[in-house]
């Protein structure tokens, strides 16, 4: 017996979830979990199954073909640990947090490698038996340093890249060659305070709450769909360095929360938004 996951994304139509559940029992599927959502201002449906039985995808999927109206986009996608590669520069919290998440199977992922503009993360990546690459920026273009990035990268074959305070601008380049598949914490609520040094713009604001927010990257800065997010609440008391302090408690969170989201495949990516089952 198997465990796949269903993710049917199509427009909304009376008697979809009968349509889908009555192919299932067709093809003598058991169906062990089922979420679904509705964008009444677009239209779309959205529907989430976690299915166990003997597969023959093909079949399967032609029988949903037939059902679903046109312009839907279904997929069959085997339950099981993903691949990552993670990439930092010097700040360890979010890392720590995935390394220590993994090894102690809070997080069901296989963490690759780690690369580096710079080697300060090496020690820590190390202590968990992860390869660490360090690929220097210094004297490089852009392009000629994320070529490097991308040529290991691309031996470990990974689900998806994540940026675990990455702290440099990705080209449109790069970003085409993992669309959908780069994972970012920024630190701050966004859309506010997007770009260099989120904290200091708070405390110059004199904001009362501040936030981390882990979006899929585009070619907008810090503008790709959210995925998860939360606030701190924060006072007149609180310098720059403390808020930056206080959140980072909050950037490690988020960024978990929303690599178990992701991973699970509990995320639909519609335009520049994201339906999230949880």
């Amino acid at each position: 017996m198997e465990r796949k996951i269903l993710l049917t994304d199509c427009p909304d139509a009376k008697g979809l979830i009968a349509k889908i559940t009555n192919i299932c029992y067709k093809h003598q599927l058991n169906i062990i979990k089922n979420d679904e959502f509705v964008t009444h201002e677009q239209g779309r449906f959205f529907m989430r199954t976690v299915l166990e039985g003997r597969f023959n995808d093909e079949t399967f999927l032609e029988d949903l073909d037939d059902a679903l109206p046109e312009g839907s986009d279904r997929r069959l996608v085997p339950v099981g640990r993903k691949r990552l590669v993670i990439l930092v520069t010097k700040e360890s919290h979010c890392l720590g947090d995935i390394l220590m998440k993994s090894y102690s199977g809070a997080l069901d992922v296989d963490i690759a490698a780690v690369v580096g503009n710079y080697d300060t993360l090496a020690e820590l990546t190390g202590k968990f038996g992860i390869p660490f690459h360090t690929v220097s920026h210094e004297g490089l273009s852009r392009e000629a340093h994320e070529q490097q990035v991308r040529a290991i990268i691309d031996q470990y074959h990974p689900d998806y890249v994540v940026l675990a305070k990455y702290m440099r601008v990705l080209t449109p380049e790069f970003v085409a060659a993992y669309r959908r598949r780069i994972i970012n914490i920024h630190h701050s609520f966004l859309p506010a305070f997007i770009g260099a040094r989120p904290y200091q713009q708070a405390f110059d604001r004199g904001v009362k709450i501040i936030g981390a927010t882990a979006h899929f990257v585009t070619d907008d800065l810090d503008e790709g769909p959210i995925i998860e997010q939360d606030v701190i609440h924060v006072n007149h008391a609180f310098s720059a360095e403390d808020m930056a302090m206080a959140g980072r408690d909050g950037e490690r969170s988020v960024l978990s929360r929303a690599l178990a989201h992701v991973l699970d495949e509990r995320v639909f990516v519609y335009g520049n938004k994201t339906v999230v089952f949880k």
